[in-house]
Order: structure tokens, then C-alpha cells, then sequence
């Protein structure tokens, strides 16, 4: 397993990190057995970097997790967590809270749920109107200082913003969804994080399975399966898009690859300061992604990408209209 640099300041990484959320009911019911087989798999072949949020199952997958991780030495792996969302029963989101004193309160649950000393990488999963970005990250850096975080992240901000964290504290890395269908960090963002010297995690790298050549028009989402509310995912934008799908597996079978070892390929190419995440729920899917990282792709390749998928040619928004206020960037 290769390994890449989250950034000037953040850790050595697997050049692939594993996004857990879907083991946590994020697309349907998840099979708990699997899920721990799979993270196992993962760590058995060289990934180190395993991504959560908190408030991924209200934290069921914290919990998994140190399931999972149980046994494992503590520094053959780096977690990345996510916090700040704040939800109400029945899997409501209740909005953003990264007040100082709710910075501290969720570390501190997280630390107990997960059966760590320290987290590697620690982030507000949003950035909260409310709160000055600077008043987050300097209680994050406190946390730092006292040997309970070790590097600070940003995920889902704009380029004012990563400026401002940066200022208090270094950043290590920036976790933003990236891929063939969702490319708005190009413009601003990526120039950004590249002229600080800040890494990127890149979620979404398969959007949600929409680009992974899984995906059938006359598939519906199941129960649970917040894919049913994404705009790509409904009627009259599903089709065009796997038209889309349809065209890179052209690409892919004349590289001999998948679509979707093809589509994560595509991102980590597109720089050694981005490490793609894949969601893998099952050994399967883990199994197909991870020959990704042996597909080297040339300049005749990434125009023939470019052509099959052209920049801004999916159709409906990345999230659903009640979420899209609280990105960073849009599409």
C-alpha cells in the first residue's frame, strides 16, 4: 500500500482511506458481521485511514468501529472524525453546533465510544453560521495541546473559511466531496489547499454508488437509503447520468479496469495531496476499489475520461436543496 501526505503538517496515510458511514444504515440496513469483516479486510491490506462522523448512526459507527479496531495497535491506523451535526430521533438532522464547549463535549464521547486515547484528525462535519470559525478551531487546537487531538480538519467549507481556520492553526487536510460528477472545488477550493500546503479527503469519490457501474435505472433506493432524496438518484437525472456511467465504461473496459476502479483513479490522479475514501460496506466492494491504486492513467486516458464525463454534466444537485445552504461549494 502506498502512502500519501495529508498536507505540509498531517499525517502519513494509505493512499486510500475507508469512509465508514454506510456501515451505520446511511444506505440501508448493513450487515454488522460484514461491516467488521471488511474494516479487518482494509487494514489487512495496507489502509490506515478509516473516516467517521459522531454522528454517522447516532454512534453506532464509533462503536462498530472500536469493534473492529479492537486488538489493533493504536498506531497502525489513523482515525478521522467528524463532529458538530446535531440530530433528533428518528434520524433528524437538528443542525450545526460547534460551539467551543460542544467542541470538548462531543471529543470526549467520541473518545469513550471509539476506546481511543487521541483522535488523528478531528473536524466540525459543517461550519456553523453561528459560531466564528476561528472559535471552533481554537478550541480543537486546545484539545491539540492536550494530547487528545493530533491534527485539525475542515470538511464541506469554502476558500474564506479554510483561510481563517488556517490562521489560528495548521490544517491538516480538507474532506470535501470529489469526483468526475462533482468537480466545484477545481475552481477555488483545490488552489486553495494547494498555496497553504493543506491535504484533501476525498468523499463521494463513486457518488454514492452512481458511478460505480452498480447502478441500474430501474433500481430504487431501499428503505433507510438517504440516496431515494439525492437529486442525481431521481427520476428524469438518474438516467442521464448513467448515460454518463454508461460512456466511462467504455474507457474502462479498453483499460482494462471497472468503472469504478476507473472513477477512483480518476481522483487520485488528479494529485498526490488527494486521498480518495471509498465507502465500502462489504469485502466485496473493498476488494474491487482497491486495484485502483495500480491503475496509472495518461494524458490520452484523462481525455478520453474527459470526453465520456465532461465537466458539469451531471444533471441534479449533489445533495438534496435543504443541504446544498450548508456547503462550501456547490456541484
Amino acid at each position: 500500500m502506498r502512502t500519501r501526505t495529508l498536507g505540509s503538517t498531517g499525517p502519513a496515510v494509505s493512499a486510500l482511506g475507508l469512509g465508514a458511514m454506510g456501515m451505520s444504515g446511511g444506505y440501508g440496513v448493513a450487515d454488522r458481521e460484514e461491516s467488521v469483516a471488511t474494516v479487518h479486510a482494509a487494514l489487512d491490506a495496507g489502509v490506515t485511514l478509516i473516516d467517521t462522523g459522531d454522528f454517522y448512526g447516532t454512534g453506532h459507527n464509533e462503536l462498530l468501529l472500536a469493534e473492529a479496531l479492537r486488538g489493533r495497535d493504536r498506531d497502525s491506523y489513523q482515525l478521522s472524525v467528524k463532529f458538530g451535526m446535531l440530530l433528533e430521533p428518528g434520524m433528524r438532522f437538528g443542525g450545526p453546533d460547534c460551539r467551543p464547549e460542544a467542541v470538548k463535549n462531543f471529543l470526549a464521547y467520541s473518545l469513550v465510544r471509539l476506546g481511543v486515547d487521541h483522535i488523528d484528525v478531528y473536524r466540525p462535519g459543517r461550519l456553523d453560521p453561528a459560531v466564528p470559525i476561528e472559535d471552533t478551531v481554537g478550541a480543537i487546537k486546545e484539545m491539540v495541546e492536550a494530547g487528545y487531538v493530533r491534527h485539525i480538519g475542515l470538511s464541506e467549507v469554502g476558500a474564506e473559511t479554510i483561510r481563517r481556520a488556517h490562521a489560528v492553526h495548521p490544517i491538516a487536510d480538507l474532506q470535501i466531496e470529489y469526483s468526475l460528477i462533482s468537480r466545484a472545488v477545481e475552481a477555488e477550493v483545490l488552489p486553495t489547499l494547494r498555496e497553504l500546503g493543506i491535504g484533501m479527503t476525498a468523499y463521494g469519490v463513486l457518488s454514492r454508488g452512481l458511478i460505480s457501474g452498480h447502478w441500474s435505472p430501474d433500481r430504487s433506493a431501499e428503505p433507510g437509503d438517504r440516496r431515494g432524496m439525492h437529486p442525481r438518484f431521481a427520476d428524469g437525472n438518474v438516467r442521464h447520468n448513467l448515460g454518463l456511467v454508461e460512456a466511462l465504461r467504455r474507457v474502462a473496459e479498453a483499460k482494462g479496469c471497472t468503472v469504478a476502479q476507473l472513477a477512483i483513479a480518476w481522483v487520485a490522479a488528479q494529485g498526490a495531496d488527494i486521498v480518495p475514501l471509498v465507502g465500502a460496506r462489504t469485502r466485496e466492494r473493498l476488494s474491487e476499489a482497491l486495484p485502483a491504486l495500480d491503475v496509472t492513467l495518461t494524458a490520452d486516458d484523462l481525455a478520453e475520461i474527459e470526453k465520456a464525463v465532461p465537466l458539469g454534466a451531471a444533471r441534479g444537485d449533489r445533495y438534496p436543496s435543504a443541504f446544498m445552504s450548508g456547503l462550501g461549494v456547490g456541484n
